[in-house]
């Protein structure tokens, strides 16, 4: 098998591994020739969350060349932690955190190339940076990131989790700012009540024996929903043109998933990647939450979030 990539926006690869990182420290990615899959499915994850992304390959990379006898598609495992070091180097417009700032190299790569290689045995993403110090030198760096190749028989058995038709879909505000106030509720509760309406109610609440505390939002819009996170109609409400108003549900009927509150504020770090989140509620089921790369016209690509109910007493 071959695969050979020029890293072209090194940024958004850097931030959506940056947000996969927060949530486990192994992930799974799959290469194709039209898609690159980021894949966190680990049932041990905090409160059962599981991270299905899929981002274009146009979005990032140029000069893409893969091929396999599956398809031309390649599955590997890594250390998420070892991949963000890996983009971190190339750059110091990969990360602006206090943190990458200590350790980012002193030089800017011109081009940064991602390719399958083998060394001492052992299969490895190799990324060369090419560029120029800031004293003028040309510079030459090699990361390589320690990989495992999945089988295809193992790879086909990879398989998003099976939810219900949501009963709502609603945009969120800035996950930046959602953050923030989740964050001072979670001192007071590990559950956190999500819950919604089709007439662009949003609310966030806890509720405990001691404190009640809730958070609501209007006039969020409601947008309609294709399969696998496409949104229709840019964000205005489904209208569809069926009369039939018995089988419609009540606009201003609320529905509600109880989350786990670290699972909802490791879902919030992915704010660096997009502002534009969307949330599908499956009532008592799950919470589906739709992060776009980019604006979602013309989207790079969409992490998808599933986060399973808790069952909670006081709810």
């Amino acid at each position: 098998m071959r695969f050979r990539a020029t890293v072209e926006n090194v940024p958004i690869f850097y931030r959506l591994i940056q947000a996969v990182e927060k949530l486990q420290k192994n992930c799974i990615m799959k290469f194709t020739e039209t898609e690159m899959h980021v894949i966190c499915n680990d049932e041990a994850n905090e409160g059962g969350i599981q991270v299905w992304s899929v981002v274009k390959i146009d979005s990032i990379f140029t000069s893409y060349r893969i091929q396999s006898n599956a398809n031309n598609a390649i599955t590997v495992t890594l250390s998420t932690e070892a991949l963000l070091a890996a983009l971190r180097s190339s750059s110091s417009s990969a990360s602006s955190s206090s943190v990458a700032a200590a350790i980012i190299p002193t030089y800017d790569a011109d081009e940064v190339v991602m390719k399958l290689a083998k060394k001492n045995d052992q299969a490895v993403l190799s990324f060369e940076m090419f560029g120029m110090s800031r004293s003028g030198r040309k510079v030459r760096v090699a990361h390589d990131v320690r990989i495992d190749v999945m089988r295809p028989a193992e790879s086909d058995k990879l398989h998003e989790p099976r939810c219900p038709d949501p009963d709502v879909h609603i945009m969120l505000p800035s996950l930046q700012k959602l953050r923030t106030i989740v964050e001072r509720l979670r001192p007071l509760s590990d559950v956190l009540a999500l819950r919604a309406n089709n007439s662009g109610n949003l609310q966030l609440s806890i509720n405990t024996d001691t404190v009640k505390v809730e958070t609501q939002w209007v006039k969020c819009a409601n947008p309609s929903m294709a399969k696998h996170g496409v949104a229709e109609n840019d964000g205005d409400v489904d209208d569809d043109a069926d009369d039939d108003s018995l089988d419609k549900p009540d606009p201003d009927k609320m529905f509600c998933v109880l989350v786990s509150i670290r699972s909802f504020l490791k879902f919030l770090n992915s704010h660096v990647v997009s502002a534009t989140t969307i949330a599908c509620l499956c009532h008592n089921h799950c919470a589906i939450l739709y992060v776009y790369i980019g604006e979602i016209a013309d989207a790079g690509g969409v992490l998808t979030y599933y986060i399973p109910t808790v069952i909670d007493g006081d709810e």
